[in-house]
């Protein structure tokens, strides 16, 4: 995994958890799951498909890139990752997305099928913004994008991408 530009931080960062599925609509589930920590560490996990998740939109795989073929092979089993993230996220519970509502599905799915209960709740990245922060977000990605080695829709590096655009427009509207 690429370890992305490391800033020194001036303030605890949010933790965020980002999901790459196998598409988008009904049926479509998680495939890899990624955090960016406080410390701005990134880790993430591909997901092996249960059997009878069956969705596959050719169209998703274009864009994160994973076959269904390589979740088999390299995909972590469901419940395997729901205790790592029950572990990596109880102690702070909670983790902030860009995608609540795709995402909390499909967190929801993937506890779900694990038999488990999430030890944290997953929030909407936009609590934490202020009205200044938000109208710098999309160009501050834009950059960010272009000057560091993001490996763009993966989970890790989409949710380090996020992490580092909170930080980069919160010291913008210091």
């Amino acid at each position: 995994m690429q370890k992305l530009h490391e800033f020194a931080p001036d303030a605890a960062l949010p933790t965020v958890l980002d999901i790459e599925a196998s598409g988008f609509g009904r049926g479509s589930y998680p495939i890899e799951i990624g955090l960016a920590r406080a410390d701005g560490s990134v880790c993430a996990f591909l997901v092996q498909p249960l059997d009878e998740w069956t969705h596959w939109d050719p169209k998703a795989e274009l864009l994160h890139g994973i076959s269904r073929d390589q979740l088999m092979r390299e995909g972590h089993p469901v419940r395997q990752v729901a205790h790592w993230l029950n572990d990596e996220l109880s102690a702070i519970g909670k983790a902030y997305s860009d995608s609540w509502g795709y995402d909390n599905t499909w967190l929801s799915l993937l506890f779900h099928h694990a038999g488990m209960v999430p030890r944290f709740r997953l929030e909407a990245l936009r609590i934490l913004l202020s009205e200044s922060q938000q109208a710098l977000w999309s160009d501050t990605k834009e950059a960010i994008i272009t000057a560091e080695p993001i490996q763009r829709h993966r989970a890790g590096d989409d949710a380090r991408l996020l992490q580092l655009t909170y930080q980069r427009t919160r010291g913008a509207c210091a």
